[in-house]
């Protein structure tokens, strides 16, 4: 990635959504750029004069760039409108946001910045992060959670996923939904969504003919579903998060399908 200087990062900041002055949302794209110029304004303040005990002299390394996301969330909207959705996010009292929002007929509307925290993933896990907020980008599919995915927002996602994959190197196993990262609290996007065709398109992680598999039989079922990334900290949430994702299943139980598949993608790690 390109090295940025501090006026990059500033204008970096401020470039993406900053649209335009007029139009249905030119109050809140306002408040977007006013928000924007603050954060740029944090910046250049530090680093604060005596900020670090015993650390009098503040050298500026010539060798940095911007954070940059690692993760890709995806979720449904659970509302039955993009309109309603985009209202819900550029309402200051929701406190909920994303940074991109796909209809139902494929048009993606970019709410922010990609180097910025959206407050999408809320309390999760994956793995040893905890903080997914700020480690990933959050994509919203206009979709109320009892519906399929539409062909034209599939693609449109597929789309976008490639983008986000070649401008941030994020790895494939790094796509994932909310419900695997949040699988207490939320289901979405919900057991219709084509997670297979997504790792077959390189966005996810998928496995083989399991015909041939064979489950030792010490296998662990809790332990691999860690090893993937899933919180067990409650067991019955993290089978079922599991089998919505790669079985399209909405039940608890582990089936002996379910353990050769699982079996099969702990050996990826």
């Amino acid at each position: 990635m390109k090295r940025m200087t501090p006026l990059l990062i500033t204008l970096a900041i401020m470039a993406t959504g900053l649209l335009y002055s007029c139009g249905k949302y030119a109050a809140t794209n306002r408040m977007y750029k006013r928000q924007a110029k603050t954060y740029a304004k944090l910046l250049r303040q530090y680093p604060l004069k005596d900020s670090v005990t015993n650390a009098p002299d503040f050298v500026g390394t010539t060798n940095f760039s911007m954070r940059k996301p690692n993760f890709v969330i995806i979720h449904h909207t659970a509302q039955n409108s993009c309109e309603q959705t985009l209202k819900t996010f550029t309402l200051t009292r929701t406190q909920v946001s994303a940074h991109y929002v796909i209809c139902r007929d494929g048009i993606v509307h970019h709410m922010l910045n990609d180097y910025l925290r959206a407050h999408h993933a809320g309390l999760s896990r994956w793995g040893n992060t905890t903080d997914l907020n700020s480690s990933s980008i959050g994509i919203e599919l206009d979709n109320n959670g009892f519906e399929p995915f539409t062909a034209p927002q599939i693609s449109s996602l597929l789309g976008l996923l490639q983008q986000l994959k070649n401008a941030f190197s994020i790895p494939a196993a790094n796509f994932i939904g909310h419900g695997d990262i949040a699988p207490t609290r939320k289901n979405d996007p919900n057991w219709r969504f084509p997670w297979q065709q997504l790792a077959t398109n390189g966005f996810g992680i998928w496995y083989g003919d399991t015909t041939t598999v064979q489950v030792p039989a010490f296998f662990n079922t809790l332990e691999a579903l860690r090893i993937v990334g899933y919180d067990i900290k409650d067991s019955s949430a993290a089978k079922l998060a599991f089998n919505r994702h790669f079985l399209q299943d909405t039940t608890v139980r582990i089936t002996p399908e379910g353990k050769k598949i699982l079996y099969s993608l702990y050996k990826k790690y």
